[in-house]
């Protein structure tokens, strides 16, 4: 993919600003790379990646508003040549598995970083995949056990990217009052998603919605 002398563009979305700065000074360091941009939510990383077409953009797994992985999916159904590489705390294969089937083409841990954040970045630029290694043998054993697959009809697959927010928000403990006004909607319409969440969903509690938002890595255990 890489010309020569062409600098490789890479979008940071991560909501923790010293994180982003300490991945922006890493990466510059290469004279390879130059990030281009970066992005503090779910949605801004979506909207920037949309506006810069970035080589890469490395996501955060855990945003806010929308999760790492939500957003990734939103990317590549608007710009199915997008190239992401998944930035996590979390080993869980089942985190990996959905990173993976949504179209992510890189998967790190964060305590890996120096390391792996490089070398994921020239590898999925290249349209390689690159998986931590720790992340490769998790997988692996989740594999031989017969760990939890994707299903072809996903209940969530039919669920609004609003529909996703209020979800992701509902499991961070937010209250149909503080989501109505983070997401500028009333609360009301807030009541609406909600009951329109469980439905599609099969679930009746917000207990059940929270653990359902923490299976599918939107945020992370406690």
């Amino acid at each position: 993919m890489s010309e020569p002398n062409k600098k490789i563009r890479v979008l940071l979305a991560d909501d923790h600003t010293l994180v982003r700065l300490g991945f922006r000074r890493l990466l510059e360091d290469d004279p390879r790379l130059d990030v281009v941009g970066e992005a503090s939510t779910g949605l801004e990383a979506i909207k920037e990646c949309l506006r810069l077409k970035p080589d890469v953009t490395v996501m955060d797994v855990s945003m806010p508003e929308i999760g790492g992985i939500e957003a990734t999916a939103e990317i590549l159904k608007a710009y199915p040549e997008a190239r992401v590489v998944i930035l996590s705390m979390h080993a869980n294969p089942a985190y990996v598995r959905k990173a993976i089937q949504v179209g992510a083409k890189g998967y790190i841990l964060k305590n890996a970083i120096q390391v792996d954040l490089i070398r994921a970045v020239m590898a999925v630029a290249e349209g390689e995949a690159y998986l931590s290694p720790a992340i490769s043998s998790v997988v692996m054993e989740s594999m031989k056990s017969g760990g939890p697959s994707g299903t072809a009809d996903d209940p969530y697959d039919r669920l609004t990217l609003r529909e996703k927010e209020v979800l992701q928000l509902i499991a961070q403990g937010k209250s149909n009052k503080e989501i109505a006004t983070l997401l500028d909607i009333s609360v009301n319409t807030v009541a609406v998603h909600r009951a329109h969440l469980m439905e599609t969903l099969g679930l009746h509690r917000t207990a059940e919605l929270v653990l359902y938002a923490v299976q599918r890595g939107l945020v992370p255990p406690s």
